[in-house]
């Protein structure tokens, strides 16, 4: 059985890279698809990224409110390293208070 599922895993990820390769000679001119295949490794990495943010504290609301402060800092224009370090910053202080408050 656990060859059925690594086979199946190895074709879909085959026919991911492949099919696109084989089937589209052409550059793409549709305005629709290439936004589209624009934004598709940012929504990947926001996908990957926002559950580990959430495990990765004590408390999640730590990490919630880290990740909605480095929104904030990106949004006005700091770079990944600022915003990251504003964020652990934010997770160090916040951690203790979020654990205090809902266990005591």
């Amino acid at each position: 059985m656990k060859y059925i599922h690594l086979a199946i895993m190895i074709v879909t990820i085959v026919l991911i890279r492949v099919l696109p390769v084989t089937l589209i000679r052409k550059p793409i001119k549709n305005k629709f698809i290439r936004s589209f295949l624009y934004y598709v490794p940012y929504v990947t990495l926001a996908v990957m990224t926002f559950p580990a943010i959430m495990d990765a504290t004590l408390v999640p609301q730590a990490g919630l409110l880290a990740f909605v402060v480095g929104l904030i800092a990106a949004w006005f224009g700091l770079g990944l390293f600022p915003v990251s370090i504003i964020c652990c910053l934010v997770v160090f202080l916040s951690e203790p208070i979020f654990t205090w408050w809902l266990y005591h």
